[in-house]
């Protein structure tokens, strides 16, 4: 019986630089405020203010939240926002090959 290849995409080992970065790079293609991005993902405006300038990091399942975003805007009928969604996900992410 054949096994069959599986791709899966993993977050990279992000430094501190590199994941506020990509919060503000996601928020700024969604073209929402820090406020309307934190109501987006269900957090204090607080919370995205910190990530954005390297006090606090996301935890494990706020970056999953953020990669389901980034995944979603994948099929958005916006050309920018695929467009954007995709360069976001080859610049912070890494395919994983999976037998």
């Amino acid at each position: 019986m054949a096994s069959s290849n599986q791709t899966t995409k993993t977050a990279l080992n992000l430094r501190q630089p590199e994941i506020s970065q990509l919060v503000r790079e996601l928020r700024q293609l969604m073209q929402l405020t820090q406020a309307q991005f934190a109501a987006e993902l269900g957090v204090a405006y607080e919370t995205i203010n910190r990530w954005e300038n390297g006090h606090m990091q996301p935890s494990a399942l706020a970056l999953k939240q953020l990669r389901f975003v980034i995944d979603g805007l994948t099929n958005s009928p916006s050309k920018s926002l695929r467009d954007g969604s995709s360069i976001l996900l080859s610049k912070y992410f890494v395919e994983e090959q999976r037998l």
